[in-house]
């Protein structure tokens, strides 16, 4: 007894039901850190030049994260940014960092609300020091940072392969304005 046509296709249309609810529930592949980040030399301010945005930093101009190691080897974290415009409300937020053990202090756990620790990646980080590519394992959020409010345009590709080579979509990258330091509100 053979299927008929409507048998052959509710079985054809389970058939990719079920295999794309297996692609969607399908893990990524791991999302590899640096090697090994100096950790002191990585402390201090670094200008978000792109991100894949947060909810919070959909709006976000001159945004800076700054980053200070305490001496019980957390890090101290200060994120600000202007809501919307160069002259828009100060939003602050102060995260604290936790250093993974093993992780050649590149696997951090971001803190914003306790207990909760948001994985935090660092990707990538030049030989000087002067731009980093932060990640997640699920690969929803990044960020391009630089101790400049601009990078090159060399660096900034540079940033962006390392993102494509993680799995990211760069496409989805979103510029982050930077008013001139000299011109910015205090």
């Amino acid at each position: 007894m053979g299927i008929g046509n409507r048998g052959w296709r509710g079985w054809a249309l389970g058939t990719v039901l079920a295999a794309l609810a297996g692609c969607a529930s399908a893990p990524h592949v791991p999302l590899p850190p640096a090697p090994v980040v100096d950790l002191p030399r990585f402390m201090g301010d670094w200008y978000v030049i792109a991100c894949i945005p947060t909810p919070i930093e959909r709006d976000a101009v001159d945004a800076v994260e700054s980053y200070r190691l305490d001496p019980d080897g957390t890090v101290a974290t200060t994120f600000h940014y202007r809501k919307g415009t160069s002259g828009g409300p100060l939003k602050v937020y102060h995260p604290r960092g936790f250093v993974r053990p093993g992780t050649g202090n590149a696997v951090w756990g971001m803190q914003f609300l306790w207990p909760i620790e948001a994985d935090y990646r660092v990707l990538a980080v030049s030989p000087t020091y002067e731009w980093t590519v932060i990640g997640r394992a699920a690969r929803d959020y990044a960020w391009i940072m630089a101790r400049q409010p601009v990078m090159s345009p060399p660096d900034y590709a540079a940033a962006e392969q390392v993102m494509t080579a993680a799995g990211y979509r760069v496409s989805e990258l979103r510029h982050i304005p930077q008013t001139p330091l000299a011109a910015r509100q205090p």
